[in-house]
């Protein structure tokens, strides 16, 4: 008979930061130690247990979430990408590895210092030359980009995690740079649960802060007639929009 102590053990996740909705923690567990780590590039390992020891590692993008993402690129054969929100850059990496030679990502994130963390990890991968970093709010940069046409259309895939209150202002903008047939990905759209909780529910201050712009963000995409969706239970659920006009 398993002890009290065991039974704690086998339901609390072993990864730092997880963000995994299973019910089941030893489901989640088991997804990571068959399908995730044993496939996990050398370069990601040692970037996600170099993020662990971060106090926000939090922030960071799950493990199972970075290996959809680098699969998901392979499959739609993305060349010109865009991220906002980088932090340290696990799924930027896991971007970076996952296009071709020739493949660019715009990465945005308003903090440098945790970008540059991670920085070395992404060089000695040998896929640094695939990113240009801008620091700084997005959205400036973004209505620049807007304003020059032979921008529109012109990314394969952008990947959206960063402030939650501004993931509508993102879209409007984004919209018009993803290519009809890309995608972009939105993350954190199930945040933390949150979502289906009752209004009074204990939640934590941020999570609650942030809760009311995540469900406008589902509910405007659900009605966007300009884009295809589909709502993933991976990590901390992730919205998926390809755009059809």
């Amino acid at each position: 008979m398993a002890t009290n102590v065991e039974q704690q053990q086998s339901s609390r996740h072993q990864e730092v930061g997880h963000k995994s909705l299973l019910q089941s923690d030893a489901l989640y567990q088991y997804i990571l130690e068959t399908s995730v780590y044993p496939r996990e590039p050398e370069a990601m390992k040692e970037l996600r247990e170099l993020t662990a020891k971060h106090p926000w590692n939090i922030m960071t993008t799950s493990a199972d979430e970075g290996q959809f993402l680098n699969m998901l690129l392979k499959l739609i054969n993305a060349k010109n990408t865009m991220e906002i929100g980088v932090y340290t850059g696990y799924s930027l990496l896991a971007t970076a590895l996952a296009l071709p030679e020739d493949g660019k990502i715009l990465a945005m994130d308003i903090n440098r210092e945790n970008y540059e963390l991670g920085l070395p990890v992404i060089q000695k991968a040998g896929v640094a030359h695939k990113i240009e970093f801008k620091e700084g709010p997005a959205l400036p940069v973004l209505d620049l980009m807007v304003e020059d046409a032979k921008n529109h259309g012109a990314y394969d895939f952008i990947f959206v995690d960063a402030d939650k209150d501004n993931y509508l202002n993102y879209h409007k903008r984004l919209i018009e740079l993803v290519k009809v047939g890309g995608l972009i990905g939105y993350d954190n759209t199930l945040w933390n649960g949150s979502v289906v909780a009752p209004p009074d529910a204990p939640l934590r201050k941020y999570v609650r802060y942030y809760r009311d712009f995540v469900l406008e963000l589902n509910k405007a995409l659900a009605a966007d007639p300009r884009i295809e969706i589909c709502m993933l239970p991976v990590g901390d659920g992730i919205t998926l929009c390809r755009r059809v006009s």
